[in-house]
């Protein structure tokens, strides 16, 4: 073995360096990392984590690495997952994996050695999902004991599949001791290449952490120079191959490799030339075995190459070890095959083969593995063969065995793999002859036309509809919706044609799934079309899955009695027909729809029915779903506290299935309903978790809806605003949704209003009004018309009615008269909605606020109780004999505001009371929680120096302040809840100490000695 050109000594790098073992220390204290490092190719990027893994080992972790291989375009997902895995589970303790038993087979779609690869019971678009889940589970369980940190090498070439485990993993992990490293060439990165919104994506997120490794300086390069020589070079020959390598680590070693050889490659005008020199500089026997590897593939395993070059094993052998001796091959890391040293390398080489060469050496590839399929690893086989036929210009061979690896990439819920070999299959189907497609068979997983020609039974042949619609499924599955549709529409235009009613529908649901995802419309166009197609078939499970599609768009856009039948029906047809997957997703959506019609008890209990059966059947998407709507349901139905518990189990089965965006769903209810029980801090941290899961814009546009409702009652105003924008933004204006846009509006008008903006609250009141409150949305509804009875009542106290005044009064009235009572917390808001309308006309009702108080009181509703203290207390202080009263219910709705950290009520609630002469302090035996700063307000301890040079009371400043506004007496006097007849006298003693005659002068007054406006 001749020398290796690498320098023994680590170069530069210290503050990268220390970066990942500051990341280290971090993990191993239960705070998992992730760190995505970048460079050029060859600047140095493999060295630095092959240092800072010998320094993780030296601690005590355990290490693996796995690289992504260009093949992984070609149908191998997960590229570099199994052998990661497998090394770990083989580094650990058997206390560490003996845990891992009751993992399921699914893990076998990473671990061919796991067991049995055939998925369980899962749909399509839950299996990946569950997949995830369980390599997570198996990470956490192997950092028990001993940090785990991953190196993924080459991200740059990372299959979808390989993107979407490590999204999963860097958006899950949880208080483990893992550390994530991945790497990838920041000069490969064209604009549209799929890594970017990968990347992207965190860097919204700031949960990953970004190094970028510049190329050496001139000195950093004499280092290595001096490292890989073990002699001080010459500053002339450090100068030049600074010059040639521009600081590039790898073109330094191999330059240093040209100039200690004799050869004055190192002047060479091309670097491939550079890499291609010494690969000439070997025998012929040992060059034809680079070019060999170099187009089987990343790795090539020995066996295989021995059948492929067909020279004798000792000439084999012989070559090899020329090759290795060069550093242009190397053995795999499991001692089975070769590998090239570095990628450039084969790069360079690979791009040096003839068109014919090329196909040739692909065939025989082809043919050996073909022959023999033992010579190359199980869960890579079909997919290379699909490749090697591909390559050949074998389009018979190559069109079954894409379809073969097709089915097994779906298998292993790799379906963006599966759609590019699907994408092949469809490119070779016109150019194979009809002789060839007559033997292809279906799938033996259908996922498409479960109903196939109506009595259940899948087409004997495979056809071009069946190629379209699973082409079709697993681009949508795969992430690349844009392509789906089209596949979809020319599978609409197909069965068309050919009169297939049926599958024509399908095509159509599609097509109304896709232009929802991708926000072009809202689906229902599409799924009419549908509907026409199947209402006079008979009954079917296909024709369920239609009416099932029609009532899940109602219950999202258009809940009510048509929504509700079409679930019904929906139900029935499908046990009918004995499709219980479509059954129970027809009963979700029945609950659902029943629980907003009022039927609360036979929904609820069907729903949990619905949940147990989907945890049976391991029914993906149904439990899903189930996690988000029952404790949605129960929050509608004031159960706040167990729609906590409901809440908590979906989060439980969220993660275990690796469901992220609907745990992202889920935890906002949770949020919800903490909130509505008075835990807010516990609230907003539900949010924070929330926010790292959400993956769709709709679930990004809950999280940001949530969060500008916290930040309104908070009082924090900009932030309310600006998540309100966000949300706005995510759930866009192509699918308007009442359950979505009517709680936006109502945070819209609440901030409006606390600005002084009551036009502007008005007009998000109109813009709403134009959506209406459709059956099923009470829940939302009469919130939001508390809402905007409240600000009207706030603009005449303000003295801003106008004409507009009575008519916004009028029609709210006229939308409450048409929603129904269904529950107590709906008929407690429309206390709310009676009392803040008879305050808005001008004559509040102390009754209605007691009885509304009394209502929210049972509902455990703690700020709406609050409110309705703070409102009754407020319609009691103008009455003399009341004021012990009001006073106690401040003080009662100060306390509760405190502990919630209501912040716009306690300003609200300290401005009543400073009018009301009210300390807010607890008197004797009452126990709250007061913010002090506020009291001292109030009692007047908090008044300017200017307040006290006019030498006025507290009492006699406030109405100072009102005069300045032009105040009548009798309207200072609502303001601060006194009679006219003690403004009066109050007025004279103000112009009495002042020394002015009359109001006007005493306004001037006040305005030169910079009195505060009451606005």
């Amino acid at each position: 073995m001749q020398n290796v050109p690498t320098s023994s000594a680590f170069v530069g790098r210290s503050g990268e360096l220390a970066a990942l073992a500051e990341a280290f220390r971090l993990s191993d204290c239960g705070e998992p990392q992730r760190i995505v490092i970048s460079g050029e190719a060859g600047v140095g990027k493999t060295r630095l984590v092959e240092e800072f893994a010998v320094m993780a080992r030296e601690n005590g972790a355990l290490v693996a690495s796995g690289e992504c291989i260009e093949t992984g375009a070609e149908g191998l997902p997960y590229a570099p997952f199994p052998a990661v895995l497998w090394s770990l589970v083989r580094q650990s303790t058997k206390s560490c994996v003996t845990g891992a038993d009751d993992l399921p087979d699914e893990l076998a779609g990473i671990l061919p050695e796991w067991g049995n690869s055939a998925p369980l019971n899962l749909e399509p678009a839950g299996g990946a999902a569950r997949l995830f889940a369980l390599a997570v589970q198996l990470l956490e369980r192997l950092a028990v004991e001993r940090t785990v940190v991953i190196i993924l090498e080459d991200l740059h070439w990372a299959d979808a599949s390989t993107r979407a485990m490590l999204t999963h993993i860097f958006r899950t992990l949880r208080g483990s001791r893992v550390l994530v490293i991945a790497t990838y060439r920041a000069d490969d990165l064209h604009p549209r290449h799929p890594l970017r919104p990968f990347l992207a994506q965190f860097d919204r997120l700031r949960t990953v952490i970004r190094i970028s490794l510049p190329r050496f300086t001139r000195g950093e390069v004499a280092r290595q120079i001096t490292g890989i020589l073990s002699a001080e070079p010459k500053p002339t020959a450090v100068d030049r191959i600074f010059e040639r390598s521009d600081g590039n680590a790898f073109f330094v070693e191999e330059l240093v490799r040209a100039l200690s050889s004799g050869s004055q490659a190192y002047l060479s005008e091309s670097l491939r030339g550079l890499l291609l020199a010494r690969l000439q500089s070997l025998p012929e026997e040992a060059q034809q075995i680079a070019r060999v590897v170099a187009e089987g593939g990343s790795d090539v395993e020995y066996p295989l190459l021995r059948t492929v070059t067909k020279v004798s094993e000792d000439d084999l052998i012989e070559a090899l070890r020329n090759a290795v001796d060069a550093q242009i091959l190397l053995p795999t890391p499991d001692g089975e095959g070769y590998r090239f040293r570095h990628s450039l390398v084969r790069e360079a080489v690979s791009d040096e083969l003839l068109p014919g060469e090329r196909s040739r050496l692909n065939r025989r590839f082809a043919e050996a593995l073909e022959a023999d399929p033992s010579l190359a690893r199980p869960g890579e086989r079909t997919a290379r063969l699909a490749a090697y036929w591909y390559a050949a210009h074998n389009h018979e061979k190559a069109l079954v065995m894409s379809l073969r690896a097709a089915v097994e990439a779906r298998c292993r819920y790799a379906y963006a793999e599966q759609s590019r070999l699907l994408e092949r299959a469809m490119e070779l189907w016109d150019v194979v002859p009809p002789t060839v497609l007559t033997t292809l068979r279906p799938p033996d997983r259908t996922e498409t036309f479960r109903s196939g020609d109506g009595d259940g039974s899948a087409p004997a042949v495979l056809d071009h509809l069946d190629l379209l619609a699973e082409a079709a499924i697993a681009a949508r599955l795969g992430g690349n919706r844009e392509r789906a549709l089209v596949i979809a529409k020319q599978g609409t235009s197909n069965a068309d044609a050919q009169g297939d009613e049926l599958r024509t529908a399908w095509f159509w649901i599609q097509r109304s799934y896709l232009v929802q995802e991708l926000e072009l419309n809202d689906g229902r166009w599409e799924l009419d079309h549908a509907y026409e197609l199947v209402r006079r078939q008979p009954p079917s499970a296909f024709h369920a899955e239609v009416l099932v599609a029609l009532a899940g768009w109602g219950a999202r856009h258009e809940p009510g009695p048509d929504s509700l039948a079409s679930a019904e029906r929906a139900v029935a047809y499908a046990h009918q027909v004995g499709a219980e997957y479509t059954e129970l997703h027809a009963r979700l959506i029945r609950g659902w729809l029943t629980a907003d019609a009022g039927g609360f008890e036979g929904s609820l209990a069907d729903l949990y029915r619905v949940r147990a059966r989907a945890e049976e059947l391991s029914a993906v998407g149904v439990l899903g779903r189930v996690s988000i709507i029952l404790p949605s349901a129960l929050e509608g139905m004031g159960k706040s506290a167990e729609a906590v518990a409901a809440a908590k189990e979906g989060i439980k089965a969220c993660a275990a299935l690796g469901l992220s965006d609907e745990e992202a769903w889920v935890r906002c209810n949770l949020s919800l309903s903490l909130f509505s029980l008075g835990y807010w801090d516990r609230s907003e941290q539900v949010l924070e978790e929330a926010i790292n899961l959400a993956r769709s814009h709709k679930a990004y546009g809950l999280v940001s809806s949530r969060r500008s409702q916290m930040a309104l009652m908070r009082g924090d105003l900009e932030t309310a605003k600006h998540q309100l924008v966000l949300a706005r933004e995510y759930f866009g204006t192509y699918d308007p949704q009442p359950q979505l846009l009517i709680g936006l509006a109502d945070v819209a008008i609440r901030v409006a209003a606390a600005e002084g903006l009551f036009e502007q609250a008005r007009a998000e009141f109109i813009k709403i009004e134009a959506v209406g409150f459709p059956p099923g949305t009470e829940r939302y509804a009469l919130p939001l018309l508390c809402t905007m009875a409240a600000v009207e009542a706030d603009a005449m106290d303000a003295a801003r009615p106008d004409n507009e005044h009575e008519a916004v009064i009028h029609r709210i009235g006229e939308h409450a008269a048409q929603l129904r009572l269904l529950v107590p917390v709906q008929r407690a808001y429309y206390l709310m909605l009676q009392a803040e309308l008879r305050r808005a006309s001008g004559a509040p009702d102390p009754r209605l606020w007691a009885s509304t108080a009394a209502a929210f009181a049972e509902l455990e509703r703690p700020y709406e109780l609050a409110l309705a203290h703070a409102r009754w207390a407020a319609s009691l202080l103008p009455t003399r004999n009341q004021r012990p009263k009001a006073t106690d219910l401040l003080r009662a709705a100060y306390a509760g505001a405190t502990t919630l950290g209501a912040r716009l009520l306690m300003d609200e609630l300290s401005l009543l009371a400073a009018r009301a002469r009210v300390n807010l302090a607890p008197s004797a035996g009452q126990s709250a929680t007061v913010d002090r700063s506020a009291v001292s307000a109030v009692d007047g301890q908090g008044s300017s120096e200017k307040d006290h040079l006019l030498g006025l009371t507290p009492r006699e400043l406030d109405v100072l302040r009102l005069l300045t506004r032009g105040d009548s007496n009798r309207r200072i006097g609502k303001e601060l809840f006194i009679s006219p007849k003690t403004v009066s006298v109050h007025v004279s003693h103000i112009l009495t100490k002042l020394g002015v005659t009359g109001r006007g002068e005493a306004v001037a007054l006040a305005h030169r000695s910079g009195l505060p406006s009451p606005d």
